[in-house]
C-alpha cells in the first residue's frame, strides 16, 4: 500500500510543460516562430534546402503526357552530311526520324555491331551490322550537284508553297519530283517487305 502511494505521488510529481519535451530537456525552435508576420520569416531566411536533379529524371512534357517534338533542320530523304563525331565528312541519305528525342538514322553511317541470337532451332546465332541513331545537330544537308554542305533556308514560292533551301547554293530540297520518287520507293519497299512475310 505504501509502495502504491509513492508511486502515485512520484506521477503527479512529473508534469509535462508546453515547452518541454517528454524527457524533461526543453526544446529550443531555430527560428522563432509567430503567428503575426510568416511573411517576413520567408523573406529574412534564405532557403535551406537543396533539390538535386537526378540522371533519370523526365524531360519536359505537353499536358497530354507526351514528349514535346522538336523542329529539325532535316526531313526524310535528304542527303547529309556529318560534321562532327567518329564518322565526321561521310554522306549519307536519311532513312528514318525520331522527333521526341531529336536523331536521325542515316544510310550507312554509324554502324553498331550487334549479336543476334538463334530464332530456331539448329540455326546458328549472327554478327549484324546496324544503323544507330545521330543527333541531327551533328549535320548539316548537302549539295550533290555543288559537293558543299549549307544551311537550310524557308521562303514561299509564288504558288503559295512553303519550301526549304540551301542558303549557300540557292538549291531548293522541297520540290514535288523528290517527294513522288521518295513515296514510290516507300512504297516498293513495303509491297517488298509484305510479299516477304507472305511468303
Amino acid at each position: 500500500m505504501a509502495t502504491m502511494s509513492a508511486l502515485q505521488s512520484s506521477f503527479t510529481s512529473l508534469s509535462i510543460s508546453s515547452n518541454s519535451s517528454f524527457l524533461g530537456q526543453r526544446l529550443l525552435s531555430p527560428i522563432p516562430l509567430s503567428v503575426a508576420s510568416p511573411v517576413k520569416l520567408a523573406e529574412n531566411r534564405p532557403c535551406l534546402v537543396f533539390a538535386k536533379l537526378k540522371r533519370w529524371e523526365r524531360k519536359k512534357c505537353k499536358p497530354n503526357s507526351l514528349p514535346i517534338l522538336h523542329k529539325m533542320h532535316v526531313k526524310f530523304g535528304d542527303t547529309v552530311k556529318v560534321i562532327s563525331g567518329r564518322d565526321k565528312g561521310k554522306i549519307g541519305e536519311v532513312t528514318k526520324i525520331f522527333t521526341h528525342n531529336s536523331t536521325i538514322v542515316i544510310k550507312d553511317v554509324n554502324l553498331k555491331t550487334k549479336h543476334m541470337k538463334s530464332r530456331e532451332e539448329g540455326e546458328p546465332g549472327q554478327i549484324v551490322k546496324i544503323e544507330a541513331p545521330i543527333h541531327s545537330s551533328n549535320v548539316m544537308l548537302y549539295s550533290k550537284e555543288k559537293e558543299v554542305v549549307s544551311r537550310v533556308g524557308h521562303k514561299v514560292l509564288e504558288d503559295g508553297q512553303k519550301v526549304r533551301y540551301l542558303i549557300k547554293t540557292g538549291e531548293l530540297i522541297d520540290t514535288i519530283e523528290k517527294w513522288k520518287q521518295l513515296k514510290e520507293a516507300k512504297d516498293k519497299e513495303t509491297t517488298q517487305v509484305a510479299a516477304a512475310s507472305a511468303s
